[in-house]
């Protein structure tokens, strides 16, 4: 019974991570849709108008969305790190590989994305975040 319990907290502890990591992940990008806005006539809060607007968007539009990738993946592995006794830097790293495939499946969808943020968003936002979130809770021996 007490390995059961253990893998279900366990298991509530990861979920949780990822949730409340999508949940920043979504805030961040409201967020930067609040302070920048998007080019006139677009709504960035549909796939349909994400995709008519990606031609019109400047550089400055693709700030909040990497921030949005590299603080939802940081907190779900901060989370993670701090929560598990156990397995930290597997599950923060598992986190990172879920939040990447997220990404990965993100510029499928989305043609069109300067090859530019691609490269930096799945190079910078998932893995080396999930990373330091492992690092920044991890106590050195």
């Amino acid at each position: 019974m007490t390995a059961f319990l253990n893998v279900l907290k366990r298991s509530i502890v990861i979920l949780l991570s990822i949730f409340i990591g999508a949940q920043v992940n979504g805030a961040v990008l409201t967020l930067g849709t609040n302070l920048i806005p998007p080019p006139e006539g677009f709504n960035l809060n549909s796939m349909e108008g994400l995709k008519a607007a990606v031609p019109f968007l400047e550089a400055k539009h693709y700030l909040f969305p990497f921030l949005a990738h590299a603080i939802g993946t940081l907190i779900s592995a901060v989370l993670i790190s701090r929560f598990l006794k156990s397995q930290q830097f597997v599950f923060s790293m598992m986190a990172g590989i879920l939040f990447l495939m997220a990404g990965v499946a993100m510029v499928i969808m989305l043609t069109g994305t300067p090859i530019w943020f691609i490269l930096v968003d799945l190079i910078v936002a998932y893995i080396p975040m999930a990373y330091l979130g492992y690092k920044l809770v991890k106590k050195p021996k």
